[in-house]
């Protein structure tokens, strides 16, 4: 535990400077952890029935975003998907050692990870985009806490035994209440607009969760890494902040 909490509290000073410098800070940020989550995932998947990810073509896609992102050339990203779906049909046409099963995970491991992720960047310099984090990391604090307290009814016991409904529900709550003192700190307008997003965000932060868990049952694994000591693998860790990301992003593009 001792070092899970040293860990933690490491990795939020480095995610507090990233965030708060933002610009060109972030988008490196967000490529390195783009192309480290993309990597434990490849990794994992190799495990389920013999799975072969076109690993090269995810690394290219993700650096491919880093630049349309780095570049302000975001409206290219159809263009970007384009380039990035043509060769791998190729592949599948050429490669007779290729399945439609080892195109369709590599695809799903682009827009998975690099692809949700980005949409962190198209917040940068938004205050908005802390709630990314609070909603996220707050329902994980909460669910723990409550579930650890309360929690008697399962969640999800097949894919992860230790939570539980009440921990969910405190992890809900627990992202609204943080959201609101985020909100009146900074004295945000669109108190009720800004609570609906917490409760939303909190529940993609779970499915998030859930996803995760379900790809490492189907692995075999515990942990998609041990990049971060007593939390895991990168993916352990952002799990559900990729989920969160693109529900703040458009929530905010469309209603804030």
């Amino acid at each position: 535990m001792k070092t899970r909490i040293i860990s933690g509290i490491i990795g939020l000073i480095i995610l507090f400077i990233v965030v708060f410098l933002g610009g060109q800070v972030l988008n490196v940020a967000t490529l390195i952890i783009s192309l480290i989550g993309l990597y434990e995932y490849h990794r994992a998947v190799s495990n389920i029935n013999g799975l072969k990810t076109i690993s090269y073509m995810n690394y290219l896609f993700a650096i491919g975003l880093f630049i349309l992102v780095a570049t302000k050339n975001s409206d290219l990203l159809g263009f970007l998907i384009f380039i990035y779906i043509i060769p791998l049909l190729c592949i599948l046409l050429f490669d007779k050692r290729v399945g439609i099963n080892d195109i369709a995970v590599t695809v799903l491991g682009a827009f998975y990870i690099p692809f949700l992720i980005f949409h962190i960047t198209l917040l940068s310099q938004n205050i908005y985009i802390w709630l990314i984090f609070i909603t996220s990391w707050g329902t994980d604090t909460f669910a723990y806490f409550v579930g650890i307290k309360f929690g008697k009814r399962k969640l999800c016991p097949n894919l992860s035994p230790n939570k539980s409904i009440e921990g969910s529900i405190g992890g809900v709550l627990g992202s609204l209440c943080l959201s609101m003192i985020f909100t009146y700190y900074f004295k945000l307008e669109n108190i009720l607009a800004i609570a609906i997003l917490s409760i939303l965000s909190s529940i993609m932060a779970q499915i998030g969760d859930l996803t995760a868990s379900r790809i490492k049952r189907l692995a075999n694994i515990k942990d998609f890494g041990k990049i971060m000591p007593g939390h895991g693998g990168i993916l352990d860790r952002f799990d559900s902040i990729l989920f969160t990301c693109p529900i703040v992003y458009y929530y905010v593009t469309l209603f804030l």
